[in-house]
Order: C-alpha cells, then sequence, then structure tokens
C-alpha cells in the first residue's frame, strides 16, 4: 500500500492567516497535536501545540509570528512501511503527502495508520493465533505455511518480532480456523517451541474489544 492510498480528507490545514487559537481548536476536534500549514497547495510546514503555546497571543494570525517550522512529509508514492518509519522516529500524529511538485495533497493520520494493520492483522477475520519462537536462521515462511495447509488451514497474517538483545524472534501467526490444536500438534511434532497460543472465543474477543474502544476514542 502507498501513501496516497492512506490520506485522509478528514483533516483540514491551517493558513497563515488562521490564528492559534483556531489551530488548538481544530485539533482537540481531531484529535492531534500538529497540523499543516498550506497555502493555496504549498506545503509550508507543521505547528504543534508547543510551537502554538510559545506564541502568546493566541487571537494574532500564526503568519504574523516567526516559525520554526520542520516540515517531514512523503510522497504520494511512498510505501506504507515509510509513512510508519517517519511518524514513529519524529513522533508525530500525522505526516502531509506530497506529490513530486512539492503539493500538497492531504494527511496520514495515526488513525490511518491504526486501521490499516487492523486490516493487515486480520483483527476481524475469525480464527486462531499461535506464537513461535525461533532462532532467525531457523525462519521459513514456506516451511511455517506448509505445516499449517497441511491441516487444511490457511494463514490469514503473519508477522516477526526480533527479541532485543538476541538472534531469536518471536512469529506470531493468526490462522482461519477456531480449533488450532491439531495446527499446534504438528508444529511440536517438527519441534517448533510454542511460546504462546489463542482460541477465537478468548485471545481474538480481547483484540476485538481493544480495537474497538481505540477507534471509539479516535471516533473512526
Amino acid at each position: 500500500m502507498l501513501a496516497k492510498d492512506l490520506i485522509s480528507d478528514a483533516i483540514i490545514p491551517l493558513k497563515t492567516s488562521d490564528s492559534g487559537l483556531i489551530a488548538l481548536n481544530w485539533m482537540e476536534e481531531y484529535r492531534v497535536s500538529h497540523l499543516p500549514i498550506v497555502n493555496d497547495s504549498d506545503f509550508l510546514g507543521l505547528i504543534s501545540e508547543s510551537d502554538i503555546y510559545e506564541l502568546g497571543n493566541y487571537e494574532e494570525p500564526i503568519g504574523n509570528h516567526s516559525l520554526g517550522l520542520y516540515k517531514p512529509y512523503v510522497f504520494e508514492d511512498q510505501h506504507v512501511y515509510e509513512v510508519i518509519r517517519q511518524v514513529y522516529e519524529q513522533k508525530l500524529s500525522l505526516i502531509p503527502v506530497l506529490d513530486h511538485q512539492n503539493q500538497y495533497l492531504g494527511t496520514i493520520t495515526l488513525n490511518c495508520l491504526v486501521k490499516y494493520f487492523a486490516r493487515l492483522a486480520a483483527v476481524d477475520n475469525p480464527g486462531g493465533i499461535i506464537v513461535l519462537e525461533m532462532g532467525i536462521r531457523d525462519y521459513s515462511l514456506s516451511e511455517i505455511a506448509r505445516l499449517v495447509e497441511m491441516n487444511d488451514s490457511s494463514i490469514l497474517s503473519l508477522y516477526v518480532q526480533t527479541l532485543p538483545d538476541s538472534t531469536r524472534i518471536d512469529v506470531t501467526i493468526k490462522i482461519n480456523r477456531m480449533d488450532i490444536g491439531p495446527i499446534i500438534q504438528t508444529f511440536n511434532r517438527y519441534n517448533y517451541i510454542i511460546k504462546a497460543s489463542f482460541f477465537e472465543g478468548d485471545h481474538n474477543d480481547v483484540l476485538r474489544d481493544r480495537y474497538d474502544s481505540l477507534m471509539k476514542y479516535l471516533k473512526i
């Protein structure tokens, strides 16, 4: 998925003629701590809550102040992983998207990224979850898929997490069946370490409840 596929039209960018008070009100309404400043379609930079508080006079247009705006952005054809990297590294609540003429197209919010990862992790699909622990050199996606498919099942989602200060990884698999007992037995026969497992009735319900609560909080 590319950045342009995640653009939200819910965020209205600020103009230099808007006041700091307007910016704060919009941040509260959108539940973000940054807003882009755009004149026509020219992206000028991001302003944060702390920037506005430092202005002193909230009634004046923000363009009347000398702003040290920083300009994080992604191009419309960059992959979503680059979006996530920048948002994470720069601690942003949203990131602007530009075309290759540096014209502003819109923003990607944390809300959009949460929804994307919910789809990626197949949160709304019924099934069980198995967490395997193994050495990095032992990881084989084709082998894991083969063992799952031996039990007339399919992998809905899979992600790998490197354990800190270690050459070992956790592989979390979501499978399209609720009874994952036979699959666990297969992994055990092939000497895989089952770190954890969750059946449809427990962990998936918790995941969905947490996801629904987060979406409600974000007003999506």
